[in-house]
């Protein structure tokens, strides 16, 4: 392994990984964005139901940068920023950015394919109830970076699994491989049952599976690591 030294007298982001640093850096500029105008911005960017009037084709990748308010970014970049600094130093900036996305594609892939089936339940049904869901479900985007970062998660966890990572709240310290797993069964159990409205469970859990077979698939392929940091 080599290393090298240079002088560097930026701020705490210059010392961040280029990809993590300039996704954490859109998306402040994007919730930015959304603070100013946010009626256009999330009717143009938000990832909306592919029948919805709404619907626009690159909002699969848009919505990634999209949030609902200051403590969604806030948890979404500071964890961001944690991991993903350390998974792309460990693959790389090219495979990082590659990862990032697929993930969060999987993650709208995911999302829709269970609205998919929602609307499929209200379209058998001929109450009122049922049109007022396709109505909502035509109308409600989803926004956020959640599911990207929880492939980032997933990827660190299968990186370093017996690291300890350790909640903001509750303050409960676990190896990394279990709080992934615990981390995966609430975001099935709360989707399925239907618990806390309003949070793509099936999004998160959509980034997660995307992150597991890519990394799973690199490490068989002996293509996971940088070949800079071997």
């Amino acid at each position: 392994m080599s290393y090298y030294y240079q002088e560097n007298r930026g701020g705490f982001l210059s010392n961040t990984p280029k990809v993590t640093r300039n996704l954490v850096i859109v998306n402040i500029v994007v919730f930015i964005a959304t603070l100013i105008n946010e009626e256009f911005m999330i009717k143009t960017f938000g990832l909306f139901y592919p029948s919805s009037i709404y619907f626009h084709w690159w909002q699969p990748v848009t919505h990634m940068f999209m949030h609902g308010g200051f403590w969604h970014i806030f948890f979404n970049m500071y964890t961001l920023f944690i991991f993903g600094s350390v998974v792309e130093r460990i693959i790389g900036e090219k495979k990082f950015l590659l990862f990032y996305f697929v993930c969060g594609l999987g993650a709208a892939a995911l999302q829709m394919g269970t609205q998919y089936l929602e609307m499929q339940s209200f379209l058998t049904s001929d109450s009122a109830s049922a049109m007022q869901g396709i109505m909502a479900l035509k109308a409600t985007p989803t926004v956020g970076a959640s599911g990207a970062i929880y492939g980032v998660l997933i990827g660190y966890a299968m990186l370093f699994p017996e690291s300890r990572m350790t909640l903001i709240f509750p303050p409960v310290t676990l190896r990394a491989k279990w709080m992934v797993v615990i981390f995966a069964a609430i975001e099935l159990f709360t989707g399925v049952a239907g618990w806390a409205d309003g949070i793509a469970h099936f999004a998160h859990l959509g980034g997660m599976l995307i992150g597991w077979l890519m990394v799973r698939g690199w490490r068989r392929r002996g293509v996971l690591f940088d070949r800079d940091v071997l």
